[in-house]
C-alpha cells in the first residue's frame, strides 16, 4: 500500500533525450498490478513517439515514461485481482485481453479494447497515471512504461509466465518478435513451399522471416537498405537478401523478376507507406497476399485498385494476431523448448542510464534489439 521510489527514464518533451529521474510509483488500485520491471527491449516505436510525433504518429501527452516491451515480477496487487500474486513472473501487454468482450470471444480478432482509450493517452482506468516525478503526473506509454524500475498496469494487460523463463530474453515477446512472427504464421497464414518477401529486417522483420521459415516457405527474400542485417536474416531463415539501393529499378519490379511473377506473401515491417505499396506490388496477381506489420498512425498508403481487383489480398496485423494474455505464455514455452529464437535478436545489453545510447544504436541501424537491465 506504500508509494515506491525508484528510477525511470522520463521523456519531458518531444524530441528531447530521456532523463534518468527519481520517480514515485503509487500502489495499484482496483484491478491493477504493480510490477518490478527486470528487463525491457528498446523498440523503434518508442523512438518514433519521442522524435516523430506528428510525423505519422499521433500525439501523446508529455512528460511520459516510454517502454512497452518488458518483463518483470509482481510486487503487489490491487483489490479484485485474482490471477496474479506477488512473486509471479509476468509480461506487461500494450494490447489487453479482458476475455469478456465480443472481440475477445471472437476467434477472428485479438483487438480487445478494455481501457483502450485511456491507455492510448497514457493513463489507467480512472484517468490518471500511477507514476509521478517532481510533484507532477508522468504519463504511462500505452499504459505500460517499462522504462521504469516499477510500473502499474491493468490486470487485463498482463500475463503470467513460467517461473524459469529468463526475463532478459522473453521481454522481447511483449512486442517486436511476437508481432513479426505472428504476422507470418497467424495473419498471413504462410503456406508450406510458398515464396515470401520480407521488407525491413529490424526485429519485426527478422521475426517475420523466422515465421515464414517455421511455416515451411521454400524461398524467403529479405529486403533492406542495410546489408549489415543480411547475415542475421539468413541465420533466421532468409534464403537470400536484396538491397534496393543495388538496383536501378523499383524493388517490387526486382522481386517480381526474381520470382518470375511475384511472391505468394509479402510482409511489410517498416511502417513506410511507400514500402507498403512496393510490398503489395511485389506479390503475384491472382493470389498474392501482402501483410502490413510496420507501424504508422497517420500516413496514407497509395494502392492502385487494379492490384486488388486482380486477386491480391491486403491485410494488416496488430501484435501479430496473438490473443495477448493467453498466447504470450505459449510463445515463452516455445522459446524454452527451442522452437522459437530470441537470443539471436539481442545485439546489445545496457543499463537504464544508457537508454539514450540504445536509441542511438537503434536509429543508426547498429542494433536489432538492445535489452535494458533495470
Amino acid at each position: 500500500s506504500k508509494v515506491i521510489k525508484c528510477k525511470a527514464a522520463v521523456a519531458w518533451g518531444r524530441g528531447e533525450p530521456l532523463s534518468i529521474e527519481d520517480v514515485e510509483v503509487a500502489p495499484p488500485k482496483a484491478h491493477e498490478v504493480r510490477v518490478k520491471i527486470v528487463a525491457t527491449g528498446v523498440c523503434h516505436t518508442d523512438w518514433e513517439y519521442l522524435y516523430e510525433t506528428g510525423k505519422g504518429m499521433k500525439f501523446r501527452p508529455f512528460p511520459l515514461v516510454l517502454g512497452h516491451e518488458g518483463a518483470g515480477i509482481v510486487e503487489s496487487v490491487g483489490p479484485g485481482v485474482t490471477k496474479f500474486s506477488p512473486g509471479d513472473k509476468v509480461i506487461p501487454l500494450f494490447l489487453p485481453q479482458c476475455g469478456e468482450c465480443d472481440r475477445c470471444r471472437s476467434p477472428k480478432t485479438n483487438h480487445c479494447r478494455k481501457n483502450w482509450d485511456n491507455t492510448q493517452m497514457g493513463v489507467l482506468a480512472d484517468g490518471t497515471s500511477r507514476i509521478s516525478c517532481k510533484n507532477q503526473q508522468i504519463y504511462q506509454f500505452l499504459g505500460v512504461s517499462s522504462f521504469s524500475q516499477y510500473t502499474v498496469v491493468p490486470d487485463t494487460s498482463l500475463t503470467k509466465i513460467r517461473s524459469d523463463a529468463p526475463l532478459e530474453k522473453v521481454c522481447l515477446l511483449g512486442c517486436g518478435v511476437s508481432t513479426g512472427y505472428g504476422a507470418a504464421v497467424n495473419t498471413g497464414k504462410v503456406e508450406k513451399d510458398s515464396l515470401c518477401a520480407v521488407f525491413g529486417l529490424g526485429a519485426v522483420g527478422l521475426a517475420a522471416v523466422m515465421g515464414c521459415r517455421v511455416a515451411g516457405a521454400k524461398r524467403i527474400i529479405g529486403v533492406d537498405i542495410n546489408p549489415d542485417k543480411f547475415d542475421k536474416a539468413k541465420v533466421l531463415g532468409a534464403t537470400e537478401c536484396v538491397n534496393p539501393r543495388d538496383h536501378n529499378k523499383p524493388i517490387q519490379e526486382v522481386i517480381v523478376a526474381m520470382t518470375h511473377g511475384g511472391v505468394d506473401y509479402a510482409l511489410e515491417c517498416v511502417g513506410s507507406p511507400d514500402i507498403m505499396s512496393a510490398a503489395l506490388e511485389s506479390t503475384a496477381d491472382a493470389w498474392g497476399t501482402c501483410i502490413i506489420a510496420g507501424w504508422t498512425e497517420t500516413a496514407a498508403m497509395k494502392v492502385m485498385v487494379e492490384k486488388i481487383l486482380m486477386g491480391r489480398t491486403l491485410k494488416g496485423t496488430y501484435f501479430g494476431g496473438w490473443k495477448s494474455v493467453q498466447d504470450v505464455p505459449k510463445l515463452v514455452d516455445d522459446y524454452m523448448n527451442n522452437r522459437l529464437e530470441l537470443d539471436e535478436f539481442i545485439t546489445h545489453s545496457l543499463p537504464l542510464d544508457q537508454i539514450n545510447v540504445a536509441f542511438d544504436l537503434l536509429k543508426s541501424g547498429k542494433s536489432i534489439r538492445t535489452v535494458i537491465s533495470l
